[in-house]
């Protein structure tokens, strides 16, 4: 089975780490700790094979120190530091829910200072394979919460819908939200996802014989991308709590995607937690907490999010071990320590000031300044969400540039 195959390979993968060292062994509070860390990278994970991707590393421990944060996951509830803090690691628990109060938690911790912070999403995640393979390692500009919509269960659907999801407020799968909430688009700095690119090339990325083996299988037209051998890619991630699998669900979130980024997004990587993560960073942003502009979004591919012409939705999301587990958290570490080590070299000259973005950087809403570069335009969101009341007035906190 596969997700018995997953779990079994990511418990060995993590005793493996935890052989070398544990969490528990160094368990150390808050009043122990100097009065503020001001960590220049700060690693978020979402469950312990991807933490323990970290752990007993060469470059540097990362379990110098173990911080217990009220908030944070019951079952995570430290932040991994190393012996001098320029480095911390936090594990915000699977799905939107536990992200997004997790990372909120050690946000508005007073501990840290998080001002200058560059913050690493480095997760697994499905992968579309008309634009990336397993073991791949993608790097985001945008993140699409892809499942905030209506749906019609398919056997009520009208006879001209292609799909059960449809954008809220709106008549058609192709139409752009009416009804807004702020959190379906988070547009990242590009400038810094194409420098992490960057270093992260720098990188061997692992693969397996039974990758290759699986890959080999999609031989359709337009697919040529899931046979190639593990890269660097640059797309974007689809956030949504639920576990999906199938052609017809690829190429709605992938149309989803090209709406709600005004054709500019390039949907490839499917997770659950990273608008949850970025709109905890967000609102933090707006309070001079953090700086949005220092996020990365790192995903490695563990899974194709649809089957080759040979197998169903459910044998593909069930039945078969693709063999991209394993590459896809070894990958976190090898791409991710060449973007973590880059920023860190680089510190004096290029990071500590920060890397300018050229283009927006934000929501929907544009909470930070500037001009959504997808979307209706500010005003119409902020409407279309209820912030403006009828006669034209702000709702009292909102203002208006």
């Amino acid at each position: 089975m596969q997700l018995l195959n997953t779990i079994t390979t990511g418990l060995l993968l993590s005793s493996s780490c935890l052989a070398a060292a544990s969490p528990a062994t160094w368990q150390r509070s808050v009043s122990q700790a100097p009065k503020k860390a001001a960590p220049k990278v700060f690693i978020v994970s979402m469950f312990e094979p991807e933490a323990a991707a970290w752990w007993g590393i060469p470059e540097f421990d990362l379990l110098a120190h173990n911080i217990t944060i009220p908030g944070a996951s019951p079952i995570f509830p430290d932040v991994h530091c190393t012996a001098d803090y320029s480095v911390c690691q936090l594990i915000t628990g699977e799905g939107e829910i536990n992200a997004a109060i997790t990372v909120s938690s050690i946000a508005l911790h007073p501990f840290f200072d998080l001002t200058h912070t560059y913050f690493l999403v480095a997760g697994i995640a499905g992968v579309n394979p008309k634009v990336a393979t397993i073991g791949s390692a993608t790097f985001a500009r945008y993140a699409i919460q892809v499942a905030l919509q209506y749906e019609i269960d398919l056997r009520e659907l009208p006879d001209n819908f292609t799909t059960s999801y449809f954008p809220q407020g709106a008549y058609a799968p192709d139409q752009y939200p009416t009804s807004i909430y702020g959190t379906e688009v988070f547009e990242v700095n590009a400038d810094l996802r194409d420098l992490a690119a960057s270093f992260a090339k720098k990188a061997n990325l692992s693969d397996s014989e039974s990758a290759k083996e699986y890959r080999s299988k999609y031989t359709a037209e337009g697919y040529e991308a899931a046979t190639k051998a593990p890269a660097v890619v640059k797309c974007d991630v689809a956030t949504t709590d639920v576990y999906y699998s199938g052609k017809l669900l690829s190429e709605a979130f992938d149309n989803t995607t090209e709406v709600w980024t005004n054709g500019t997004g390039k949907y490839c990587a499917s997770a659950q937690e990273d608008n949850a993560t970025l709109q905890a960073l967000l609102r933090t942003s707006a309070r001079n907490l953090t700086d949005f502009s220092r996020i990365i979004i790192m995903r490695t591919a563990s899974n194709f999010d649809q089957p080759h012409s040979d197998e169903s939705a459910l044998q593909h999301l069930r039945y078969v071990d693709a063999g991209g587990f394993e590459p896809s958290i070894k990958n976190l570490y090898n791409a991710g320590i060449e973007v973590v080590t880059g920023i860190l070299n680089g510190w004096n000259t290029t990071f500590k000031a920060g890397v300018k973005p050229s283009n927006y950087v934000g929501d929907i809403f544009g909470t930070l300044g500037g001009t959504p570069d997808f979307g209706p335009g500010r005003q119409q969101a902020l409407a279309d969400a209820g912030a403006i009341t009828k006669r034209g007035l702000l709702r009292r906190g909102l203002m208006l540039a």
